[in-house]
């Protein structure tokens, strides 16, 4: 008798400790997952406004660290700061040893000040999270929650790691660069960025999520009219574009074109060289200095571009006046595990409808994210996320004056990947 008093005194003091530091002694399922993600909705709808409200400019992100260290800290996570500059990351031990896995959030704002027609519009003038960060933090927010109430019957171990300095492409090499995968070493890493697909839906593929972006500069003695440097860099773009025939991939509005954009196998996002039409121009000691971005799918044919650029100039008649051409910003693309991407999108599939998960058979030029860096030390997959909603007006088109998403792609954004990271917790 005294054994079962004091076994049942045991599970009493097991459930109020539970109880006090929100852990569920429940295995968490997926049906779980989407309850806790509707009960904690308006909650991370209301942190969002809230970064949405005080922006940070990349290198500045000192309140939105302190807000994301208390919220961690109140799910009972360890939280480490002693990163690069004003990142943080949330350490989620499950009570059982298993993999170790990582989630990236990115924290930085724009600069601008276009309309923000919203009732929590920025307080910061001139800087807006015109890039949906302010929606990456609020999902990380929410998976480490959801996830953190059931840490008891969790296996292995999740990093959240929200990385400033995004949005000048510094944030994530620079954490590599301070150790950041020697203090925490996890296996696999997983991110997103919310898009222009209506609200919903996540895009995704292997390989190369983006068009590998490089800016290009020719250095030729000031020897040029201004009217002749023009018509160089004219012939210049005409040589080098390789797009298919009455297709524009620059005008990636239409990337969620059911017939030409991203979702289609034949969209116009593949298979494309193209530089900027209008160079940037300018001399300084004698030098005449042209440049611009150019945006190639293919890494095989990379090598061909700077040779194919002289050949222009030697053949325009200016080699004499030739000094050098070179890259001066080179960054890794983004480039999906193959194995893993596949895995991710066939177990999204299965929990929540092949129409949730979205193929992706095209790379998007302009943009690009940091997150390669992270990539190129494990295996990683990011996604895009729907957030627009045409028949509320809401287009999310990134760095765009009319830039907004449906707050229902939290939601979305939070139960599939607690989804997902507690599937790949669960498989050895």
């Amino acid at each position: 008798m005294k054994k079962i008093v004091f076994l049942f005194t045991c599970f009493i003091i097991s459930v109020s400790y539970a109880q006090e530091h929100k852990i569920a002694l429940q295995p968490l399922t997926h049906e779980s997952i989407q309850l806790q993600t509707d009960h904690i909705f308006n909650k991370l709808v209301k942190i969002r406004r809230d970064f949405h409200e005080h922006p940070e400019l990349a290198g500045n992100e000192i309140r939105t660290q302190k807000v994301i260290v208390q919220y961690l800290i109140d799910l009972g996570l360890e939280v480490d700061t002693n990163i690069y500059g004003h990142g943080v990351v949330g350490i989620l031990k499950g009570g059982r040893k298993g993999k170790k896995i990582a989630w990236r959030s990115d924290m930085d704002a724009l600069q601008n000040d276009f309309p923000d027609e919203v009732v929590f519009k920025s307080k910061n003038k001139g800087i807006q999270h015109g890039c949906g960060h302010d929606l990456h933090m609020a999902i990380g927010l929410g998976i480490a929650e959801i996830l953190a109430k059931h840490k008891a019957s969790l296996n292995g171990t999740v990093y959240f790691i929200f990385q400033p300095e995004e949005e000048t492409f510094i944030g994530a090499k620079a954490m590599m660069n301070d150790g950041l995968f020697s203090k925490i070493q996890p296996s696999e890493i997983y991110g997103l960025h919310v898009s222009a697909l209506p609200v919903g839906q996540i895009m995704v593929k292997p390989n190369e999520m983006f068009a590998y972006q490089k800016r290009v500069r020719i250095q030729l003695k000031n020897e040029l009219s201004k009217e002749d440097a023009k018509a160089l860099t004219k012939k210049i773009h005409s040589f080098l574009s390789r797009i298919t025939t009455n297709t524009k991939p620059w005008e990636i509005q239409h990337m969620v074109d059911p017939k030409i954009g991203l979702m289609n196998p034949n969209t116009i996002f593949k298979d494309y060289l193209f530089i900027e039409e209008n160079f940037t121009i300018h001399t300084k000691n004698d030098i005449l200095s042209l440049q611009a971005y150019l945006y190639e799918t293919d890494p095989a044919k990379l090598k061909d571009i700077l040779p194919k650029i002289k050949q222009v100039i030697e053949d325009s008649g200016y080699k004499n006046q030739l000094l050098s051409i070179s890259y001066i910003q080179d960054n890794p693309t983004v480039i999906n595990d193959e194995k893993l991407t596949n895995i991710a999108s066939k177990t999204l599939g299965n929990i929540y409808g092949k129409e949730v998960v979205i193929p992706d058979y095209g790379q998007v030029p302009y943009f690009n994210d940091d997150f390669a860096y992270f990539q190129q030390k494990i295996p990683g997959v990011y996604f895009f996320l729907g957030g627009s909603n045409i028949e509320k007006g809401i287009i999310a088109m990134n760095h765009s004056p009319n830039f907004q998403f449906d707050e229902e792609s939290i939601r979305t954004g939070v139960k599939c990947f607690s989804s997902l990271i507690l599937e790949r917790l669960n498989k050895k």
